[in-house]
């Protein structure tokens, strides 16, 4: 018996997270299916001619907004016409989201806590990647103008913030997230406390 209560002490069983944080895992994951109704990304214009503002909207497989009148703006500074084919992501954008859906409901089936710490990994890993894709495209977009444009301004470039506000000409530009994203960062916030709270909790057991 001492020698068994030793080996248990050696090599502790594996602890799995109690059914109320399986839950709370299983119905975040199924949460994340809303984010395919609404934008997840914004982009804000605001001048004096445009008070009331033009906005676009960036979803998982479509833009929408004001879209057709910021190009007629932007024609004149020689950007490119902003259209969905511009963005290859949205071939494939619903079925990563859709993986990462199903990842979560499998991490509340098997409820090792060890995989939801790699799940919020990969959520860290995938919205590092989403940023970088979208300042790459804003850089191009923003930089490689037509060197016929109606209007140029020697060495200056038009490219939109990454996240917050930037001048351009007499425009502000805001670039902020959208529903879809709240609701990205909301529930991978809700698993890093049931990850943290695993980890109390299994501590606790293991001093019992």
């Amino acid at each position: 018996m001492p020698q068994q209560t030793a080996l248990k002490k050696t090599y502790p069983k594996h602890h799995k997270m109690s059914t109320t944080s399986r839950i709370i895992v299983g119905i975040g994951s199924l949460v994340l299916i809303a984010a395919y109704f609404v934008p997840f990304w914004s982009i804000y214009l605001i001048a004096p001619q445009y008070p009331e503002g033009l906005s676009m909207q960036i979803w998982l497989y479509k833009l929408s907004g004001q879209v057709e009148i910021i190009n007629g703006l932007n024609h004149y500074i020689g950007m490119k016409h902003i259209k969905v084919e511009m963005f290859p992501e949205f071939d494939f954008l619903v079925y990563v989201f859709g993986i990462f859906i199903a990842l979560g409901l499998i991490v509340a089936f098997v409820g090792k806590r060890k995989l939801l710490l790699g799940y919020l990994a990969l959520f860290a890993i995938g919205g590092a990647a989403a940023l970088v894709d979208f300042y790459q495209w804003g850089y191009d977009y923003g930089h490689n103008l037509d060197p016929h444009a109606a209007i140029q301004v020697p060495g200056l470039s038009y490219q939109p913030p990454l996240i917050g506000h930037k001048k351009l000409l007499n425009f502000d530009a805001y670039s902020l997230p959208d529903t879809g994203a709240w609701i990205i960062i909301g529930v991978v916030a809700l698993f890093a406390i049931v990850w943290f709270a695993e980890g109390r909790r299994q501590k606790k057991n293991d001093k019992t």
